[in-house]
């Protein structure tokens, strides 16, 4: 049998790997993306925690910073010193010297401290630092003075800065913030104070808010300067998307990179960290990888899984396709056994039934032809002219009837009737149910005659039932039967009795004798030798009179080929008591029955 893509087993393989794998795929990518949000959702929120930590941690430095910048503003030793006007040298210097100790003071009480730098406005400068500070002459055109100048009195953060601002000859990183001196008296101010420190808390700080590899992170001050990490390039503010002015916090995704905000709360300054998605997605394509390798083993194994539904359920119908080319070519012989799914066991049984039931029925049409030409094999054997025999029939009857020997001529007349009764004979021949019992009145008026008045017939048949169509010859083998092996051999009256009786679905034409009857071996020989199929079958028992061909069985036979498997005769007998035939004949339907 050529296989090709038209098959049921590859259509049902296609069909089943084609659903399990667009299911397994569509939940696959459901999964991913919704976990790819459910991710980036988490980052976002862990980012933002993140930078709020920072922040405070910012303010933590902001605060500690405060209170080192206060220490100066608020000397007022230090201050009166500044704001002293002194002629003499010797004085000036000790106010110096006494300037310089109480910065050096503050400077030796932090380890982080790079310098301290007091300008006063009349242009006078105290460093703490380095031994040797080499002040920028031109400290006064740089934008940080100014700032410092316009602070009015407030703490200023300057941000990181590759080297000192003031100094020309410290070249170390440092962060840098100061504030504006105030004469505590007059409330005016008197110069700067600029403190650089080691920037490496405010770097480590900023390093804390990175989430991967390729993570930058950034102080932007109110003026748009940026602080770098110490590996960090400085960004590029067109890729930095704008922040906004009545939020504290930013969180937003796009352009690739996530970039997440937030606003110091003790000054203008913004922590900003920028992560790139190649950073986040990093679990995201481990995932992907690993949905991968399990969608791809899951593929293989839905296409074993179709592979084995399939087969299942083509094999048994490939068997049953074979089967039944084997019936087209007439071999009857082979069964399918299969078993499969719900459906196909039925539909294989029911093809197993019909094979059978075809094989039944080609041996009945064999049997009946045989048994056809048996009859008329019979028939031509026994042929006698019969338009002679009635014609001999009825002058034997003239001739008795002038002597007066009234008896003797019905019998001849009856006897007559009979033979040309079934001398009309015509195969599947049907007669009214009326017509068959006029025939068998004759038949059993000869036997009352020949019995010497030791029969006593009883007839009832419902008048509904008599136009009901039956095959010829059905009555007069069953009655036959009783007379010839119930009740001939009695010593006694017999009764036999001929009557209808309806069933739910069937109508019964029941002939009753009151024989000996036969025992349980000789009833079930007798039933058993009805069902055999043989064109020349007898019962065992010996009760089929008549010609061959119109026997009990022949009759049973013709009844169950007429109308189906529930008609024919039923037999009942019972010793001492007698034996009953009933005839199963199937009811007209309403309407069929002559009006």
């Amino acid at each position: 049998m050529k296989i090709g893509f038209h098959s049921i087993h590859h259509r049902l393989f296609l069909l089943f790997l084609f659903c399990m794998s667009s299911i397994l795929l569509i939940v696959s990518l459901l999964y991913y993306n919704r976990t790819t949000d459910q991710l980036h959702e988490k980052i976002g929120d862990l980012s933002q925690k993140n930078v709020a930590q920072s922040a405070g941690l910012f303010t933590l430095l902001y605060k500690g910073y405060d209170a080192l910048s206060k220490s100066l503003s608020n000397n007022f030793e230090m201050i009166r010193l500044i704001n002293e006007k002194t002629d003499g040298p010797a004085v000036a210097y000790i106010n110096e010297q006494t300037v310089t100790n109480i910065i050096g003071s503050i400077f030796y009480s932090r380890d982080d401290l790079v310098g301290i730098h007091v300008i006063t406005d009349r242009g006078k400068i105290y460093n703490y630092g380095n031994y040797m500070n080499v002040v920028d002459p031109n400290y006064r055109q740089e934008d940080w003075y100014r700032q410092l100048q316009a602070s009015s009195g407030k703490m200023v953060w300057l941000g990181v800065y590759p080297h000192s601002l003031i100094d020309q000859v410290e070249d170390s990183p440092v962060f840098a913030f100061g504030r504006q001196l105030y004469d505590l008296n007059e409330h005016k101010p008197i110069g700067i104070v600029l403190y650089e420190t080691d920037p490496q808390p405010v770097l480590e700080a900023l390093e804390n808010l990175k989430l991967g590899t390729h993570s930058q992170v950034y102080l932007m001050s109110p003026d748009g300067r940026f602080v770098t990490s110490a590996t960090d390039p400085q960004p590029d503010a067109a890729r930095l998307p704008k922040l906004p002015a009545s939020e504290h916090v930013m969180v937003q995704q796009e352009r690739g990179q996530l970039v997440v905000a937030s606003k110091l709360s003790f000054s203008g300054w913004w922590v900003m960290s920028i992560t790139p998605d190649k950073d986040l997605n990093v679990e995201l394509v481990e995932m992907k990888r690993y949905l991968l390798i399990v969608i791809s083993a899951l593929i293989l194994v839905s296409t074993l899984i179709a592979s084995i539904v399939s087969q299942t359920i083509s094999s048994p119908l490939k068997k049953l396709i074979r089967e039944m080319r084997q019936v087209e070519v007439g071999n009857f012989g082979g069964m399918v056994k299969v078993s499969s799914y719900q459906e196909i066991n039925i539909l294989v049984a029911s093809f197993n039934r019909m094979v059978r039931r075809i094989e039944e029925l080609i041996e009945r049409v064999k049997l009946s032809s045989v048994s056809e030409k048996n009859a008329e094999l019979h028939a031509l054997q026994s042929q006698v002219n019969p338009h002679f025999l009635y014609n001999t029939l009825d002058m034997i009857y003239w001739m008795l009837d002038e002597e007066g020997n009234e008896q003797l001529g019905e019998l001849v007349l009856s006897l007559s009737s009979m033979f040309r009764y079934s001398s009309q004979w015509e195969d599947g021949a049907e007669v009214s149910l009326s017509e068959e019992l006029e025939q068998i009145g004759h038949y059993l008026k000869i036997i009352s005659i020949r019995l010497e008045g030791r029969l006593v017939i009883v007839t009832d048949i419902d008048e509904r039932w008599l136009n009901i169509r039956v095959p010829k010859m059905t009555v007069q083998p069953v009655i036959e039967n009783a007379v010839k092996h119930g009740l001939e051999p009695l010593a006694r009256q017999g009764i036999l009795k001929v009557y209808t009786r309806q069933e739910s679905d069937h109508l019964e034409l029941i002939v009753e004798d009151n024989g000996d009857g036969m025992n349980g071996e000789q009833l079930a020989r007798l039933q058993e030798s009805l069902n055999v199929e043989g064109p020349d079958s007898s019962g065992s028992s010996g009760r089929e009179g008549g010609k061959s061909g119109i026997g009990l069985q022949n009759l049973h036979r013709r009844l169950r080929f007429m109308f189906g498997e529930g008609y024919g005769l039923q037999i009942q007998s019972f010793p001492g008591e007698g034996t009953q035939v009933a005839i199963v004949l199937p009811i007209p339907v309403e309407g069929e029955l002559p009006r």
